[in-house]
């Protein structure tokens, strides 16, 4: 009986598995039980455990039950397994649980979709045998076994956003932001930003026109932020390209526009070319934003040089210490402002005055030129000392020469002529004198600075009594004619 017990599980093992198996048989209170190990045929290294049970002995034409027990030793889930139970021969089923998916005289087939790790299910079969004999009933198990590997298949991807601000001034400082995010999966690894700046553009603290930031690696979903300063060289609209790579072929791009503006003062400044001193001189200065920013806080100065007094200023300018100061506010793009200066100078010559504009991120300077000239004025003054002089005496004529003017005279010069009722004695001066007959000259004296005086003496003696007249002719560099003075004297 064991023998053929043996022979049925065998079979039934080797329909499960065409190799190896283990088969134990057990009686126990009428049962026998039989245990089978797939595929190794040791629970230690199997995967499945099919246990078969049924009656020792049965009689003919009485009802029994068997079962088929699957167990599955392993921790995970396997399936789906189709379990075949091949009847014996003789017998015949008459109830089988649970519900076969098929059935027949001969077969009952399950199909189990997942057996759980360390689960087990039972197959009751119930039915009678025909005759005496021994039955032998086996069980064939179809099941596929995987071996499975879940990994993830990523794919990264780069976004690049780049901002400027628009407009700019020039002579700000140009804040630039790049932000890098890995909008794919997985990790983008290798990152790396290179941006080249247009012409026109540089960085703020080296000058440069390339900047470069290693990103390195991204997760998914980060974002970095990367800011640099600029500087513009040159008003005008640039767009900047800045471009994002990785490893793998990943690329992105991003672009960014600016406008860069600026004020442009220009100044003018116009007055008259000449004047004399003393004489006020009026000046208009003109200030205007040629550039295509406001120019904010402008003002505006007109610094006077030595020996030039400011006489007056219009528009509120403020007159401290030879300067004037007018304080123009914000001049908009094409926007002008005039304001005029009157002035006067102490002193003969040319004199140069710069007004200068100054602005929030601009300036601008205007010269203007003027010649300031003096008006000689020479006073001829003749005194006789003596008058009346007596026959045989000297008379001194006292001849006097006075700047009384505001610039330098030159080459002056004395003549005197003698009247007949006297006659030359001597003379002296500041200069030669040349004798002629009743002629006396003095030879040219070469300045006379204003304010300032030139003596001369012609000593003469009476000859015969009469009421005579001494005559004085001055000339010069700067007078147009000559100048005629003449002294009465009694000669007794």
């Amino acid at each position: 009986m064991e023998r053929n017990l043996r022979k049925a599980i065998l079979l039934a093992v080797g329909v499960v598995c065409a190799a190896s198996g283990s088969v134990m048989a057990q009686q126990a209170a009428g049962m026998v039980h039989t245990e089978s190990f797939y595929p190794t045929g040791q629970r230690a290294t199997s995967i499945l455990l099919i246990e078969r049970m049924a009656p020792v002995e049965a009689r003919a034409g009485t009802a029994f039950e068997y079962q088929v027990k699957l167990t599955n030793l392993t921790d995970a889930a396997m399936g789906p397994i189709t379990v075949i139970e091949t009847f014996p021969e003789g017998f015949s089923a008459e109830a089988v649980q649970p519900e076969p998916r098929t059935s027949n005289a001969r077969t009952a087939e399950w199909l189990l979709d997942s057996l759980a790790g360390g689960s087990s299910v039972t197959m009751r079969i119930r039915g009678t045998a025909a005759s005496p004999g021994e039955l032998t009933g086996c069980v064939t198990l179809k099941f596929d076994t995987e071996s499975c590997l879940t990994h993830r298949i990523v794919q990264p991807a780069l976004r690049l956003e780049k901002s400027l601000p628009t407009p700019v001034s020039f002579c700000d400082i140009i804040p630039m932001r790049l932000v890098i995010t890995n909008t794919g999966t997985g990790t983008a690894r290798g990152v790396r930003i290179e941006d080249t700046l247009p012409d026109g553009l540089t960085v703020a603290a080296t000058g440069d026109r390339t900047l470069s930031f290693d990103v390195g690696n991204m997760a998914e979903g980060s974002s970095r932020d990367f800011t640099a300063e600029l500087r513009a060289t040159r008003t005008g609209s640039f767009t900047n390209r800045a471009t994002a790579t990785g490893e793998g072929g990943l690329t992105a791009e991003a672009t960014a526009e600016t406008l860069v503006r600026k004020p442009e003062l220009v100044v003018k400044k116009s007055g008259p070319e000449m004047r004399y001193i003393g004489r006020p001189a009026t000046f208009q200065i003109s200030v205007t934003n040629t550039g295509d920013e406001p120019a904010r806080e402008t003002v505006l100065v007109d610094a006077m040089p030595a020996d030039v007094q400011v006489l007056n200023a219009s528009d509120d300018g403020r007159i401290d210490s030879g300067r004037v100061t007018w304080n123009l506010g914000t001049l908009e793009p094409n926007a002008s402002r005039e304001v005029s200066v009157t002035l006067t100078a102490s002193r003969i010559g040319i004199i140069e005055n710069t007004a200068s504009a100054s602005a929030v991120c601009a300036d601008g300077q205007a010269m203007a030129r003027i010649e300031f000239r003096g008006i000689p004025a020479i006073l001829l003054e003749v005194v006789d000392e003596r008058d009346p002089v007596e026959v045989g005496n000297e008379e001194i004529y006292v001849i006097t020469v006075t700047n009384q003017g505001s610039a330098i005279d030159t080459d002056i010069v004395i003549g005197c002529m003698i009247p007949d009722e006297q006659e030359y004695v001597r003379a002296e001066g500041p200069t030669e004198v040349k004798v002629e007959g009743r002629t006396v000259t003095f030879a040219p004296l070469p300045s006379l600075a204003p304010k300032a005086k030139a003596v001369y003496r012609v000593i003469t003696k009476g000859l015969k009594v009469g009421d005579t007249r001494f005559s004085v002719k001055m000339t010069s560099d700067q007078l147009t004619s000559p100048v005629t003075e003449t002294e009465s004297t009694h000669v007794y």
